[in-house]
């Protein structure tokens, strides 16, 4: 369910909370739908637990997910994407840097706004007819 490099510069936390988010993007989990406890995460994935837990953290930051003491962690139920501009920026830089590597390694701008639609068909769920 979650996926994480470990030889990947983005912080563990970091890839398990877009973990979360993309499971959630492609229907994955379920808004009130239960995620695991800290601990068996910690236990399954082999990862500290204070990893776990930081992911956790921002996520409930980010009102995605919620917690409700004694009873665990949960997908939000009224969770709303929202604009972050300090996060847009960021995910602009990520988008220039991948189209300047996309330019240079040949693909021009037809090949690589198929990509993206490729890769936003893949996040949506639907299936590819190519």
């Amino acid at each position: 369910m979650f996926n994480v490099d470990i030889s990947s510069s983005t912080p563990i936390y970091q890839q398990l909370a877009d973990s979360v988010k993309e499971g959630i993007l492609k229907g994955l989990l379920e808004p009130g739908e239960k995620l695991p406890s800290v601990r068996e995460l910690a236990k399954t994935m082999t990862l500290n637990p204070n990893t776990i837990q930081k992911a956790y953290q921002e996520l409930e930051r980010q009102k995605v997910i919620v917690t409700l003491r004694g009873k665990g962690t949960y997908i939000s139920s009224d969770y709303k994407p929202r604009k972050d501009e300090d996060k847009l920026m960021e995910v602009k830089e990520l988008f220039k840097k991948g189209i300047v590597e996309a330019h240079y390694m040949g693909f021009r701008k037809d090949d690589i706004l198929n990509m993206i639609d490729e890769l936003l068909k893949e996040l949506e769920g639907v299936e590819n007819d190519d």
